[in-house]
């Protein structure tokens, strides 16, 4: 049985999807969050996503988001194995800066 992989969408696609209201999923790790994120991104560390996956919405796509795109292709992997709607971020967070994207800086760490 193949795993089915997730799709993947560009920075400037995702802020667009941010732009229309988007659920963004950060899975880094608790002091990267807090030091720049999407703004309105949920926080879910990677380690954590198996235990509290069934907190996310099943009703939208779910973009998620890390680093560079390494993590986040892990928890989009589960994700949509799980039968959620999981899309990677390709670039992460920091192709979102390097774009010049907002970035909203501390906030409660999930």
């Amino acid at each position: 049985m193949s795993q089915q992989q997730p799709s993947e969408v560009s920075v400037e696609e995702l802020a667009a999807r941010v732009s229309d209201g988007a659920f963004v999923l950060d899975v880094r790790e608790p002091q990267e969050y807090t030091a720049g994120h999407v703004p309105g991104a949920a926080h879910m560390p990677l380690h954590t996503v198996p235990a509290r996956y069934e907190e996310l919405p099943r009703d939208q796509t779910v973009y998620v988001v890390c680093a560079s795109g390494g993590r986040s292709a892990q928890a989009a992997q589960f994700l949509t194995a799980a039968g959620f709607s999981a899309v990677n971020v390709d670039g992460g967070t920091k192709g979102w800066l390097a774009a010049g994207h907002d970035v909203a800086v501390g906030g409660e760490p999930g």
